[in-house]
């Protein structure tokens, strides 16, 4: 067989007879080639391998012939070759790739067209003037991308699956709408509540639920929801457990009673339950905030079960207020969600009744940070952290470094402290009490490193973090979205920087995905966003 770029006239100047097989080559694959050989000349003329320039690129690899400009997209079906490639050779220790970041803003903060009941401002929403005076005190001026989605929606009653990337601002997207509802329509009378003999107060009947799979996170929605309840009158309560019960009681009933909203984790909402301290009968809504990790951790799922089971969600059941008013609207959020979701809710709920709240940059990987992979042996792990630390100034911003288990934390620590470099830990083996208050003073700046497991990569507001390292690459996918996404968030003041340690060879797998879809400008694989196919449109 001949190749020929001219078809049958070609190949009799070229002296092939047109009997000879000849294969006419594309126009736009002929161009390309052309190119590809004026480059190559080049290059050789100037004794040195051509690259783009500096500043242009979407993937910058050590090796400038694998480096992708910005302006080239990878075919759907094309594919692409990967500086990954070659990492499970022992030869590949040291090499490095690196996407750069393509623009300044969270993709949360560009504004889109501004669609029929999606305004630009909070008070085009038709939101209570108490929560926009909230909000003026908070000094939050306009919605991002998934408030204005979700807030119409929710303002209307429906039960919703709320997936957006992390850092986008999924606390206040629900928290608007639903405390705008609560606000709308008064607090009906309190149903009567048969209490056993000498068991004291009435028990705590909130209108509304939160869900959250920590005590860190209780406490920090916790905080945002009384600073947004405060002007209009509204009790925020929230519910950790860790200790003995008495603790849930008082927690319940600490002065002010009749907190309208509650905010609690799973097993401590269930152990309240248990002990009638705490009755679902006049509830509103419920939220499942973070509901990957509340369904993944069996330590979650079962006690979320039969909390679910507590509440007015069964179809056909009567709603808070009687048989004339619509069941409990349930909201479920996330950046990610488990397979087993919809299995799960629909044992409680109507999943055919839930609308799909999805922005366009969800399971994408943020292109306003950026983001480096190094392929290292494991020995070499700690002298690259600790030349990333010493580095760093003091005026850098505040660091997190990412392990996969609570030994490796404490490990970690001790290696740090050997060094004089002042941090803080959290993981998720820790006493209640010794991790009370822990992420609240990294927030407050006590120290500028904290040495974490995932505990710290969902939900948390680390808007003051500048690096993220993973010392363990994380194992899966999933895990790496939130990881990456505890910088660039909304309200940081600088996008951020994220290094990834890869070692092992089932890290190298995670990492080959991550870098095609980096070129091919696509979402990761494997990810679903909604909670049954299909489901019904905002709208």
């Amino acid at each position: 067989m001949v190749l020929r770029h001219g078809g049958v006239a070609a190949a009799r100047a070229a002296g092939v007879q047109p009997s000879e097989n000849v294969v006419r080559i594309p126009w736009a694959l002929r161009l390309r080639l052309q190119r590809g050989e004026r480059g190559r000349r080049r290059g050789q003329g100037q004794g040195q391998t051509t690259a783009v320039r500096p500043g242009k690129l979407l993937l910058r690899s050590r090796r400038p012939e694998l480096s992708q400009p910005r302006w080239q997209t990878v075919g759907r079906w094309e594919q692409p070759q990967l500086v990954s490639a070659g990492w499970k050779h022992r030869k590949a220790r040291g090499d490095y790739f690196q996407l750069e970041a393509v623009q300044q803003a969270a993709p949360a903060l560009l504004a889109p067209e501004p669609q029929e009941g999606q305004g630009p401002l909070f008070a085009e929403m038709g939101l209570q003037p108490a929560l926009l005076t909230a909000l003026q005190d908070l000094s939050i001026g306009r919605p991002t991308a998934v408030q204005r989605l979700a807030i119409p929606a929710l303002r209307r009653g429906r039960s919703a699956l709320c997936a957006a990337e992390t850092g986008s601002g999924k606390t206040l997207a629900y928290l608007l709408p639903l405390l705008d509802r609560l606000l709308a329509r008064p607090a009906a009378p309190e149903p009567a509540v048969e209490k056993p003999e000498g068991s004291g107060p009435r028990s705590a009947s909130p209108r509304g639920l939160v869900v959250l799979p920590s005590r860190e996170l209780v406490a920090q929605v916790g905080a945002v929801a009384a600073a947004l309840c405060r002007p209009a009158g509204l009790l925020v309560r929230g519910l950790t457990g860790g200790g003995a019960a008495g603790g849930l009681r008082r927690q319940l009933r600490a002065p002010p009673p009749g907190a309208a909203v509650l905010l609690g984790t799973p097993g401590a909402l269930r152990t309240a339950l248990r002990r009638r301290f705490l009755v679902l009968g006049r509830l509103r809504w419920l939220v499942l905030d973070e509901a990957d990790a509340l369904i993944d951790d069996e330590s979650f799922a079962v006690p979320l079960q039969e909390v679910l089971a507590h509440a007015p969600l069964a179809a056909g059941a009567p709603g808070p207020a009687g048989p004339g008013e619509e069941r409990t609207q349930v909201v479920v959020v996330g950046a990610t969600f488990p397979t087993g979701l919809s299995q799960m809710l629909a044992r409680f709920v109507d999943v055919d009744c839930f609308v799909n709240l999805s922005t366009q940059s969800l399971h994408r990987l943020p292109s306003h940070v950026q983001q480096k992979f190094v392929c290292l042996k494991g020995q070499d792990k700690l002298p690259e952290l600790l030349q990333l630390l010493k580095e760093r100034s003091a005026s850098s911003g505040a660091v997190l470094i990412f392990c996969n288990s609570a030994s490796t934390v404490n490990w970690l620590g001790y290696i740090l402290d050997d060094h004089k470099i002042k941090h803080l830990r959290l993981q998720g083996q820790m006493l209640a009490a010794a991790r009370a208050g822990i992420f609240a003073s990294f927030q407050k700046g006590d120290a500028s490193v904290l040495i974490c497991t995932d505990l710290a990569s969902r939900g948390l507001d680390t808007s003051s973090v500048q690096l993220v390292v993973n010392y363990d690459f994380p194992n899966t996918l999933q895990d790496y979205l939130h990881r990456v996404g505890r910088v660039g968030r909304v309200g940081s003041k600088m996008p951020g920087v994220v290094v990834s340690f890869v070692t092992h060879r089932w890290d190298v797998d995670l990492v080959r995905k991550i870098e095609t879809a980096a070129r091919k400008k696509t979402g990761l694989p494997g990810m679903d966003a909604s909670i049954n196919e299909p489901l019904p449109k905002a709208g």
